[in-house]
């Protein structure tokens, strides 16, 4: 699986505050005319890795989301920039696609703080972005093999010191075709308007039978 190349949202802060700075990101590879997001390459094909989602069930990413174009974000709830802003801008370009496009998405957030990210607190959070946003929660192990699978960056451990503990992550947000494949990948800096022109055209890889 290759490594996506991409800076690190810091995060730190108290149980119930968080401070963080704004990542900058190194593009793994330049866009192309056609698609305004990064082209990894090789690109990345989707991970078969299994979590638990918000209403305690297992999730199998392969599984239940074959067909469909899927948004793969590893963040937290409690991070007060990058984490609201990627799903916000997410959230704003699906509204801007009809139904019939919609429809074939799925949007899924990996919690990196488990401690905190309870399964109401996921499903609370998500809430404000999209009622069918997935969030998917585990130990922090497993979730460490979920983005080592997907060929994440791993943040370097958290650490704590009198009660307050930071959390890293990546920017990245990959976009798994139809096709199982990463086609795109964005970071920091892409806008709404880039996830809403892309939407239409990932949708067209599809597995050739």
């Amino acid at each position: 699986m290759p490594v996506l190349v991409a800076g690190f949202a810091t995060a730190c802060g108290s149980p119930h505050r968080v401070a963080a700075t704004r990542s900058v990101s190194t593009p793994a590879a330049k866009p192309t005319s056609h698609l305004r997001g990064l082209i990894p390459t090789p690109l990345p094909h989707k991970p078969a890795f299994t979590l638990t989602d918000s209403r305690g069930g297992r999730f199998s990413l392969a599984t239940a989301t074959r067909g469909k174009l899927v948004y793969l974000f590893f963040g937290y709830t409690h991070c007060p920039d990058v984490c609201p802003l990627t799903m916000a801008d997410i959230a704003a370009a699906l509204r801007r696609q009809p139904e019939a496009i919609r429809r074939q998405i799925e949007v899924v957030f990996v919690t990196v703080d488990p401690r905190r990210d309870t399964a109401p607190a996921l499903r609370s959070w998500l809430k404000h972005y999209g009622s069918s946003f997935v969030g998917l929660t585990g130990s922090e192990r497993q979730i460490r093999l979920a983005e080592q699978a997907s060929g994440i960056p791993l943040a370097p451990p958290e650490k704590a010191k009198g009660g307050v503990y930071s959390v890293q992550h990546s920017s990245i947000v990959l976009a798994y075709s139809p096709d199982d494949r990463a086609h795109v990948a964005y970071a920091d800096g892409f806008t709404a308007g880039d996830y809403a022109h892309d939407m239409p055209i990932l949708l067209r890889y599809r597995t050739r039978t």
